[in-house]
């Protein structure tokens, strides 16, 4: 199997058409973006690190039974995975309130939530990624009622997985944002990564943020944080 011609690059991967019919060569960038694009830096190593921690985590869910496009790691910077559309809503679960819930809705950030509450946001760069409810994705005709409830029921059983694996790490989930495609036959599978750069995680013991709430706060450097979630997944 090659690697072919360019088929898409965002901010932080460029996708390859391959030799096979249906698989996808993802290369990850060594490219830090926070507030949709406005603040951009390269960051060495950052490509290999979002690579090999989105590879273990996909490998741990899936032995958890949640199906992804994944495939397998092909190098420290690139993966191979399913072709999928990619239904364009980002789907966020907060387990603690943090960040945007917080400023939004004025709740203490660190505040236990009593339950896990899943957003929907239209993957819109244009329209800086608003946050819609069910209606509005109906209305726009991005998923059927039917597919909207298949990825609810999905994302909790994707969060029950993720508070267990991190827990396993010393690990707090306190939210992220997950993508989801169809492949040719309709299927619909866990997309795009799972990584400090999608996930708000803080240690358990001292609430250290271990994301990109580190760059996006200007806390610090971001890869000696990114190495540590990776070392720490290596151990389990």
């Amino acid at each position: 199997m090659e690697k072919e011609s360019l088929l898409y690059e965002g901010k932080a991967k460029k996708l390859y058409k391959t030799s096979e019919d249906g698989l996808v060569w993802v290369e990850y960038l060594n490219q830090a973006t926070a507030l949709n694009g406005a603040k951009k830096d390269k960051v060495q190593g950052k490509g290999e690190l979002n690579n090999q921690i989105t590879s273990k985590i996909f490998e741990k869910l899936n032995e958890r039974g949640i199906a992804s496009h994944f495939v397998r790691k092909l190098s420290k910077t690139e993966q191979l995975v399913k072709e999928v559309n990619i239904i364009p809503l980002e789907v966020v679960v907060r387990n603690v309130a943090a960040g945007s819930f917080s400023k939004r809705l004025d709740v203490l950030e660190g505040h236990p939530l009593p339950f896990p509450i899943i957003e929907f946001y239209f993957k819109e760069d244009r329209l800086d990624d608003p946050l819609i409810n069910e209606d509005h994705i109906l209305a726009l005709g991005i998923a059927t009622n039917e597919e909207i409830q298949k990825i609810k029921t999905m994302t909790h059983k994707i969060n029950h997985a993720l508070i267990d694996l991190f827990n396993e790490l010393s690990i707090k989930l306190i939210d992220f944002k997950v993508e989801f495609g169809k492949t040719a036959e309709g299927e619909i599978l866990l997309a795009d990564e799972i990584s400090p750069d999608t996930c708000r995680l803080w240690d358990l013991k001292t609430n250290e943020h271990l994301d990109k709430d580190v760059y996006r706060r200007d806390l610090g450097d971001l890869v000696p944080v990114y190495k540590e979630v990776l070392r720490r997944l290596e151990e389990i």
